[in-house]
């Protein structure tokens, strides 16, 4: 483990057993502690450098570390040489690997070419670390790399020794045992049936909050109402899949649909045209019989009554005049006839016409109507989409509305069903779980002698529970040696059948309160069980805390670190204080 900052404490780690301790200086007061010198850094410098978030909560993306890169050289399956890792708090999202083990595919068969390097997003370094290290294929909901390595590095920021079986404080139960169950063999699949249920019971509960809500009903309503909506929808769609099957696109039909306007506008012109001149014709006609010669019979016999004697030359010129009247009287009776003739002429040819126009327009529309244009099919199936659309979303609020009101004995059922089945697969795997349960007493017994030990692996109705056990009291150091025994049972398992990588790492808050003799049993333990399994574990520790286990016996020359913390100022892991 190294960083590009030279006050940074490099520490090279080896197979088996390492300690790495935390000492007090000559110049230490009682002031002066040693929870600064950097021992649980080391186990989130690992986190971070093997793909956890690169959130502004982690105190390398913090603006005392963040322009530091630091570096962890670790083996790597099918990579002859050690994988080089790096990563920057200035730029979290992202690490650089070399060689670069990303460019084959990861199931080849053949070896990886470990040439070049390359910046890999963390999205694809944690795809890789579960791929490669944990053998997780294709899809796997519930089982996450991150978690996994929580077991094999518990972080005391995270509370991961208030418990065994949690890596966090509120981690989910049937989260928890969905990864248990993957690293000890056994169906993990089944065990992440309680987290989706844990789920659907979560979402239920919600929208029972919310069944109050006067919003409610427009967001889902009930199914009785949807029912009936749903009915009418289908009842829309069916109409306008019938007519959209019916269609028929009518070839130049924006041509037709022209004519048949034009037609329309001239018989609608010729109408016009009539009422003008059926108005002139009327007209004509009352002129004609307005227009008559005068009467002129009743002059003479008034002259004479007058005792007025018109002369001969008078009586002719009054003849001439009365014969030139009629003849203006003929005259206007003869045009007003031939103007009458005319305009009668025209509104018969527009009779006809009209006719004529009235029958291709009746044609034209027969025509547009038996179809349609491409413009009016394709609207019309765009109703039909929204139309269907619509239909869908009753449906998913009729299914959401259902779910609501018969999900609570949906989910008990479902538990019932879930809790027979694991119970099943438990019987099924029972060498598996007899593994466990061997190897945890064999460790809990290599501390407290022949106690009463094991792995109560049981379906409970909410998860699948995994729980270790010692027949002891409740004291914080015996529970903390319970965290040890399991987690050193879920590394050997995991790496035994391909399911996990080859190292374990536990921080000096797990030694707190251990006796004496606990904890050189457990470092003696931890010695013989690596070497055994060609495994690594890493333990940070103050030095008095392992003097108590030397004093006891424990040879730990070996595998003390030559990298020493220390309580000064200059002495931690990152070479200075933050």
């Amino acid at each position: 483990m190294s960083a590009d900052d030279s006050r940074f404490k490099e520490i090279a780690f080896q197979g088996g057993l390492n300690l790495l301790l935390a000492d007090k200086t000559e110049a230490s007061t009682s002031t002066d502690s040693r929870n600064s010198a950097g021992k649980s850094s080391t186990v989130e410098l690992v986190h971070f450098l093997l793909g956890a978030s690169g959130s502004t909560r982690n105190p390398f993306t913090k603006r005392a570390l963040r322009s530091i890169t630091f570096g962890l050289d670790l083996d790597w399956p099918d990579v002859t040489e050690t994988l080089e890792v790096r990563r920057s708090g200035a730029r979290p999202a992202f690490v650089t690997l070399q060689p670069d083990v990303t460019a084959p595919d990861p199931d080849s068969l053949f070896a990886l070419e470990t040439q070049g390097q390359a910046e890999v997003p963390i999205e694809q370094w944690n795809h890789l670390i579960e791929h490669r290290l944990f053998g997780l294929r294709g899809d796997h909901p519930g089982v996450s790399g991150r978690t996994l390595l929580s077991y094999l590095a518990r972080r005391v920021s995270a509370h991961g020794f208030n418990e065994a079986g949690r890596t966090f404080s509120r981690q989910p139960a049937a989260d928890a045992t969905t990864n248990l169950a993957y690293l000890l063999g056994l169906d993990w699949q089944l065990a992440d049936g309680y987290r989706q249920l844990a789920a659907r019971d979560a979402t239920r509960k919600q929208l029972r909050k919310a069944v109050n809500d006067p919003v409610w009903g427009q967001i889902v309503g009930s199914t009785a109402d949807l029912r009936g909506q749903i009915a009418l929808a289908e009842a829309q769609v069916e109409r306008l899949q019938g007519q959209v099957a019916a269609f028929q696109v009518v070839p130049e039909y924006e041509h037709l649909k022209d004519q048949a306007d034009e037609l329309s506008r001239r018989i609608k012109q010729l109408s016009q045209d009539d009422v003008i001149e059926q108005y002139n014709l009327d007209e004509l006609q009352q002129a004609v019989i307005e227009t008559a010669d005068v009467d002129t019979q009743y002059l003479q016999p008034a002259y004479r009554e007058l005792g007025i004697v018109l002369s001969d030359q008078i009586r002719r010129r009054f003849q001439e005049v009365e014969a030139f009247h009629h003849s203006i009287v003929r005259n206007r009776r003869r045009f007003l006839e031939e103007e009458i003739s005319e305009l009668t002429t025209r509104l018969a040819e527009r009779r006809t016409e009209r006719a004529r126009l009235g029958e291709e327009q009746a044609q034209l529309l027969r025509q547009l109507d038996e179809g349609g244009a491409l413009e009016a099919l394709t609207s019309l199936q765009q109703a039909l989409a929204r139309e269907q659309a619509a239909l869908g979303a009753l449906r998913h609020r009729y299914d959401a509305a259902q779910t609501l009101e018969s999900s609570s004995r949906q989910i008990t059922a479902k538990r019932i069903q879930l809790q027979q089945a694991v119970e099943t697969d438990l019987d099924e795997r029972e060498q598996q779980t007899r593994e466990a349960t061997l190897l945890f007493s064999r460790f809990a017994q290599a501390l407290y002698g022949p106690r009463e030990a094991f792995l109560a692996i049981q379906a409970g109705r909410e998860s699948l529970t995994i729980t270790p056990r010692i027949d002891s009291d409740n004291s914080r150091g015996i529970g903390n040696m319970v965290i040890f025994c399991f987690d050193l049972t879920l590394a050997v398992l995991a790496h035994r059948h391909g399911r996990g990588p080859d190292f374990l790492i536990h921080d000096s808050h797990l030694y707190d309160g251990v006796d004496d003799r606990q904890l050189r049993a457990a470092l003696q333990l931890a010695a013989d069980v690596t070497r055994e399994e060609t495994m690594q574990y890493i333990a940070t520790l103050n030095t008095d805390d392992l003097a108590k286990a030397t004093r006891l016996g424990f040879n730990a020359e070996p595998y003390t670190l030559e990298t020493v913390l220390t309580d000064s100022p200059t002495g931690g892991l990152f070479g200075f204080r933050y």
